[in-house]
């Protein structure tokens, strides 16, 4: 039984040592050369915090493979790793360093001075400046027997409503038990490909990176550049043999938008995955079209659950206008319902979705305040201490027992005498041909639902149209905006605070 992720790493070097297990632009590793570079890294955090161990880490590296050569240098060093992203303004970085403290900082020679500015008090590795020195594998053997499966792997920034940034702590077992999930559901193995889309600080990447380690996959790390030309992208990933991807729905609608997959369709893609928000039908089904015998699933999760609590292989047709189900609990994953009584709902009632279980985590890093707000006691059980975490995402449950998400808590309006989910209207809009993409937000101010939709030449009067046929009366929006693409923030995501300063 495994209690830390190098075990992973350890025993695909030993069946696999000279495959490679991850490659970007620039370079490759095998997996014997990721083992071997880690350790030399993690004797270097070592020696730099004075042997301390379940400290933080800061890893301030462009997205390359040295990014996943200090992720187990961290583990290697009985510590845990925080990405920082060199993209982020310099004010949101000091908001996640001051919550984060880190002991050491990881970067390189372009990012040094930064990083010293951005953490003056943290020791400073430049991974480029290794001593080639030999691993202290008694030093590095002697700190994994003082660890357990419940410390800490990793801490991924979410957004915080007053502003500082949250820590989600994730530790060894919640990825542990998602790995082997991923390799049983999915039947990953040596000869998957991933084709890494996500930012290494967003939880998506964390599929990507333990399935690669627990199977003998590879990772390609798709260079960013190549999300801006779709037909270079399809290209792409058939050049690289990517097999595999799990992609934000964003991306997925970039390419399906484009019409690229009318003429280049990657041949070698078998799985497709998305996560990270609500997937459009009607872009789903371009993809579905253009190559038929991939597996698709659509899966769900909070950063706070080690990324997928809740998964839906597509087993059948759907119409546009219909909303794809996140379908069921991932094993050893438990999700309830509940009403505003908290009770669990009955029939279609629409209630929050909650969580228990392995996957979760131990809470936001230093902020007691939020913890205990987020992660609470089962109301469902009164005989024994038992968390739950309760996502703030709405989820109701299909004729046939599948979990559909309805929308975000925050997304839920009163308007008129009436309870809208600002997710239905999209659904509305998605289903009018020349739409795109669609927004629905809401100004309190002046008590007015706003649609944005794309592209820009959207006939808005015919759409307003369709969505009388679509929707009752008092659903039906006071404007429609149309863009030529809408802002995305780092994930991936519709920016909706930025479209919201539009009003």
């Amino acid at each position: 039984m495994l209690n830390n992720v190098t075990g992973y790493l350890k025993n695909s070097t030993v069946a696999y040592p000279d495959k490679i297990a991850f490659r970007d632009d620039q370079r490759s590793l095998s997996f014997a050369e990721l083992e071997r570079q880690s350790r030399l890294l993690a004797c270097a955090i070592n020696s730099a915090i004075d042997g301390k161990i379940k400290q933080p880490v800061g890893v301030y590296l462009p997205k390359n493979i040295d990014c996943i050569t200090a992720f187990f240098a961290a583990a290697y060093s009985g510590n845990f790793y925080a990405p920082l992203d060199i993209s982020m303004p310099k004010t949101r970085l000091a908001k996640i360093t001051d919550v984060l403290r880190p002991a050491v900082i990881i970067t390189d020679t372009a990012h040094h001075e930064a990083a010293a500015e951005l953490s003056p008090d943290s020791a400073s590795i430049n991974i480029e400046m290794l001593n080639t020195e030999t691993v202290d594998d008694d030093l590095l053997n002697k700190i994994q027997r003082t660890l357990i499966d419940t410390d800490p792997l990793y801490i991924m920034f979410t957004s915080g409503s007053t502003g500082i940034p949250k820590g989600v702590v994730i530790s060894h077992r919640s990825v542990i038990d998602y790995a082997e999930w991923l390799a049983e559901t999915f039947s990953f193995s040596e000869k998957t490909v991933f084709g890494n889309q996500a930012p290494f600080y967003f939880d998506n990447s964390i599929l990507d990176i333990y399935s690669t380690i627990k199977n003998g996959c590879e990772t390609v790390i798709i260079p960013e550049g190549m999300f801006l030309s779709p037909k270079r992208l399809c290209r792409y990933l058939d050049e690289s043999g990517i097999n595999t991807i799990f992609w934000v729905p964003s991306a997925l609608i970039l390419v399906a938008n484009s019409g690229v997959l009318d003429t280049v369709r990657p041949q070698k893609l078998g799985k497709i995955l998305f996560c990270g928000e609500a997937m459009p039908t009607k872009q789903f089904n371009i993809w579905k079209r253009a190559i038929p015998n991939a597996m698709y699933a659509n899966l769900y999760g909070p950063t706070e659950i080690t990324d997928v609590c809740a998964y839906f292989i597509i087993d059948r047709e759907f119409r546009d206008d219909e909303n794809l189900p996140i379908g069921f609990p991932c094993l050893n994953t438990d999700i309830l319902v509940l009403n505003d009584n908290d009770k669990a709902v009955s029939g279609d009632e629409i209630g929050e979705l909650c969580v228990r279980g392995t996957c979760l985590a131990h809470g936001y890093y230093d902020n007691t305040e939020k913890t205990s707000a987020a992660f609470t006691q089962n109301p469902l059980n009164d005989k024994y201490t038992e968390n739950i975490y309760r996502t703030g995402d709405l989820a109701r449950y299909n004729e046939r027992g599948e979990l559909l998400f309805v929308g975000r808590k925050d997304y839920q309006i009163k308007h008129m005498g009436h309870r809208i989910e600002l997710g239905e209207i999209e659904t509305a809009a998605g289903t009018f041909a020349p739409v795109e993409r669609s927004c629905a937000l809401y100004n309190d101010e002046k008590q007015a639902i706003s649609l944005f939709v794309t592209p820009e030449n959207v006939d808005k009067m015919k759409l307003y149209e369709h969505l009388k046929t679509n929707l009752s009366r008092y659903m039906l929006p006071a404007l429609i905006l149309s863009e030529k693409e809408f802002p995305l923030n780092p994930n991936g995501k519709i920016d909706r605070l930025k479209l919201k300063e539009k009003l």
